[in-house]
């Protein structure tokens, strides 16, 4: 493997695209792939970032940054990060979350936040080698649709 190049998707291509799809489920199989009109929207909107990482045409690897303007401070967050199990261990992931953090920097954030589950052993490793911290924190989660309660069991 060369070195991948990293860059922000600002269009949509029907390749790309396909490529995402079949790469997504590697990040969780429990959600619906988005439509094209939707991936088409976050990669046109002013807040989010979809970077993508690519050997050639191989799409490699991806992640989405949002930037979010609160009236306290300009903040970050990394979601939906996923490597293409053939290229993990190879530093794709760690070029995407550089890139990701450059990006950050130079909206003005004051700083970048993400979740992991604690049994992506490998992928909080790499977050943590990169200087994130983990916090002492509760994280909510309001269900509005398609997911069922924990405590419940009663689909919203």
């Amino acid at each position: 493997m060369t070195m991948p190049s990293i860059t922000v998707l600002t269009q949509l291509d029907p390749l790309t695209y396909r490529a995402i799809c079949e790469l997504l489920p590697q990040l969780t199989a429990s959600s619906r792939l988005p439509t094209y009109s939707e991936l088409s929207e976050i990669v046109d909107a002013p807040c989010t970032r979809l970077l993508v990482a690519r050997d050639g045409n191989q799409l490699l690897g991806m992640l989405t940054l949002v930037l979010v303007r609160l009236p306290s401070a300009c903040v970050a967050h990394v979601e939906d990060v996923v490597v293409d199990e053939v290229s993990r261990g190879k530093g794709v992931g760690r070029l995407l979350l550089d890139a990701s953090l450059t990006l950050a920097t130079e909206a003005g954030a004051t700083h970048v936040d993400l979740t992991s589950r604690p049994a992506r052993t490998a992928a909080n490793g790499l977050y943590q080698s990169l200087g994130f911290v983990l916090r002492e924190t509760n994280v909510y989660r309001y269900a509005i649709r398609g997911e069922r309660t924990p405590t419940t069991g009663v689909s919203r």
